[in-house]
């Protein structure tokens, strides 16, 4: 395991080493990574967007069991620190996880935290923008996937939006990103903010295409949904 990341990749020991505006990330760094102390990286920005574990092995949980037959391959599309890349491998359920991130400095974070995880080996990396590995590297490959993205939402002002916009998100609006990965697979989940417009979520879908909006809480709070597109089986 490599011992020196990157400059802008951290792992804080103790609080007075954390900047200010993300010392509230801080106090749950256990919940977005049980195994922390291990040794985690993160850049500062990557704090925002990681999904907190214990959501993270249950939607992995819901994906593994609900997936459509003769599905065996997820495709992460927003790995970022590798959060729900690791939560995906974990399941056992894919012959292969293939985790795409745009950023070399978060990318480092996630291959990293997998290896603490133990499932390096379970996780093919990609560098670059997501939709045209999509189209280029990952092409063959259409027919066994099922696509998971957990977007950029703009950063945290989501949260003082009491129905959140999915058309002006930034910077791709959910129209974008259900356009650009039913090209390669009508399977596809979406990690979304909870007060997400659900009318939103339904209109960009198909004729007689099957969806199913679901939220995952911790601590009896909503922290965000999950739409899936396609044949998924939730029960």
């Amino acid at each position: 395991m490599a011992d020196n990341p990157p400059p802008e990749v951290h792992h804080y020991d103790h609080i007075g080493e954390v900047p200010w505006d993300i010392q509230n990330y801080w106090a749950q760094r256990y919940k977005i990574f049980s195994r922390y102390d291990e040794g985690v990286w993160l850049t500062d920005d990557a704090w925002f967007g990681v999904t907190p574990e214990p959501v993270a092995n249950k939607i992995a949980e819901h994906v593994a069991s609900a997936a459509p037959a003769g599905r065996s391959i997820l495709v992460d599309t927003f790995a970022g620190a590798g959060g729900n890349s690791i939560a995906f491998a974990l399941s056992g359920k894919w012959k292969r996880v293939y985790a795409i991130e745009k950023n070399p400095a978060v990318l480092q974070c996630a291959k990293h935290n997998a290896q603490i995880y133990g499932v390096q080996d379970k996780i093919t990396w990609f560098e670059g923008d997501c939709f045209e590995i999509l189209k280029n590297q990952l092409k063959d490959l259409a027919p066994y996937s099922v696509i998971f993205a957990s977007p950029p939402w703009g950063g945290p002002g989501y949260r003082s939006d009491k129905v959140f916009n999915l058309r002006t998100m930034e910077p791709y609006s959910l129209s974008k990103l259900y356009r650009e990965f039913a090209l390669f697979s009508e399977h596809m989940v979406l990690f979304l903010p909870r007060t997400s417009d659900v009318k939103q979520l339904a209109k960009v879908v198909k004729d007689g295409q099957q969806s199913t909006v679901m939220h995952y809480c911790m601590e009896g709070a909503s922290k965000a949904l999950c739409v899936y597109y396609g044949g998924f089986n939730l029960q």
